[in-house]
């Protein structure tokens, strides 16, 4: 059943919707956990600590991507709600002509100042070689994984969300299965695993140009354009809350691997690295969720539909509730299996990485507001709150914590950082929630 953004949303249109944007966002996820797998069990906890030294810089550098992605599949499905559909078309050629520019730009500029950027992500003498392996290939695929990022918004408004799923099934198995030949019977190491990431990304980021460039069924195509710079402005700026997301979470993971440098060495910032893996799949489910029903909330939204606002509305805050407390009570189960998959072969530090990260996971029950929050307001145009939220939850709020917590009660206090963090967001999520409710009339 081909569902369309105009269609009228119960539960089950809205599950099978947005599980494509679920799986799609958690095998993503999943095949980059699966390189901290074969780095960790293969090469060694130093050279895992090494990739996560590395890992904000690519995220940084693939906030470009989510930012007019989210922001530019708003415009483009708001339009399309408006019934401009050729000038949707537009807008979409214009925002991935600057994304394939943006990229290779961003792309060479890092490579270019890779070693002062490896030191000033924290990578100590004994971790800078693999560092800088890592960080070369990685960046020099920077321009896919950009267009990666960005075609998981706009499959979603195209209406094609399985393709999504379909692409990101297939980035993933060869991300896993070049993981094995490079790191596993080449032994190329950090190398392999960057190597076999950076093939993923091309699966994602090339077929579906080749797909969009070609005619095809859904509402969007890449055509001859021109330069739209309001509607590129619009999406930056409505975009920036996923931008300022993925920056600031880069710069707190800097400040993390910092703080536990000083209280617990390499092998703190291996124990933290195994929990971000894990904590990618787990958020990557909310994250899915918002992206698949952002453009829905769009959509419906330029077409003045409020009462079927109100019901999206309600429906998802239900289901964001159920997510939290399954997320939640989850990890403090399955802690130790979950944790011993990359550091089992340690007892110390699996014993450091299983306690820290049942204290970590409390975050979860925080988290999916207020990821949902920031990406409805995105959804709604509302670029200035969505930024607000983004920059309290992902910057302010985790800075302070990281800083003030470990004072007090040293590795404790890391672990802590993020629930308080999330704590305090979800209070300003709610708040805005309540305030704005009578502007975009969704309640």
């Amino acid at each position: 059943m081909n569902i369309q953004l105009s269609d009228h949303f119960n539960y089950s249109k809205l599950f099978q919707f947005t599980l494509p944007s679920v799986i799609m966002m958690m095998v993503t996820s999943v095949y980059s956990v699966v390189d901290g797998l074969f780095v960790s069990n293969l090469v060694g906890d130093k050279a895992l600590a090494a990739v996560n030294i590395i890992f904000p810089l690519t995220m940084i550098v693939g906030a470009f991507g989510f930012m007019m992605g989210t922001g530019g599949s708003a415009e483009v499905a708001r339009v399309m709600g408006t019934g401009e559909g050729e000038k949707a078309k537009e807008y979409f050629t214009t925002l991935i002509l600057v994304l394939v520019g943006g990229g290779a730009a961003i792309s060479l500029g890092c490579i270019l100042f890779m070693r002062p950027l490896a030191g000033l992500l924290g990578a100590s003498e004994m971790l800078m070689k693999d560092a800088l392996t890592y960080g070369f290939i990685m960046l020099a695929g920077a321009p896919v994984f950009i267009l990666q990022t960005s075609f998981q918004s706009f499959l979603v408004a195209a209406e094609r969300p399985k393709m999504g799923l379909w692409l990101s099934i297939g980035a993933g198995l060869t991300n896993m299965a070049l993981d094995y030949v490079f790191i596993a019977l080449f032994r190329w190491g950090v190398a392999g695993a960057a190597l076999a990431t950076v093939s993923g990304y091309m699966v994602g980021g090339f077929i579906p140009l080749v797909y969009f460039l070609l005619p095809n069924k859904s509402p969007l195509r890449l055509v001859k354009t021109r330069l739209y710079p309001r509607m590129l402005w619009k999406s930056a700026t409505n975009g920036s809350s996923e931008l300022m997301t993925n920056v600031s979470a880069s710069l707190v993971t800097v400040l993390y691997n910092r703080s536990l440098m000083n209280v617990a060495g390499e092998t703190g910032v291996a124990a933290y690295t195994v929990m971000m893996y894990v904590d990618f799949i787990f958020v990557a489910a909310f994250i899915g969720f918002t992206m698949g029903v952002a453009p829905v909330f769009s959509f419906q939204y330029g077409a003045g539909n409020d009462d079927e606002l109100k019901s999206l509305f309600g429906k998802c805050t239900r289901v964001i509730a159920v997510l939290s407390l399954v997320m939640t009570a989850t990890p403090q189960l399955l802690a130790g299996i979950l944790t011993g998959f990359f550091v089992g072969y340690d007892q110390g530090l699996w014993e450091m990485t299983t306690a820290g990260f049942r204290v970590f996971a409390l975050s979860f029950l925080f988290k999916g507001w207020n990821i949902f929050g920031s990406g409805f307001f995105t959804a709604l145009g509302d670029g200035k709150t969505s930024a607000i939220l983004a920059f309290l939850r992902t910057l302010l709020f985790q800075c302070g914590a990281i800083i003030l917590l470990p004072m007090a009660f040293q590795l404790s206090g890391i672990w802590w950082a993020t629930v308080a963090a999330e704590g305090a967001a979800v209070m300003v999520t709610g708040w805005y929630f309540y305030r704005k409710r009578g502007v975009y009339h969704y309640a």
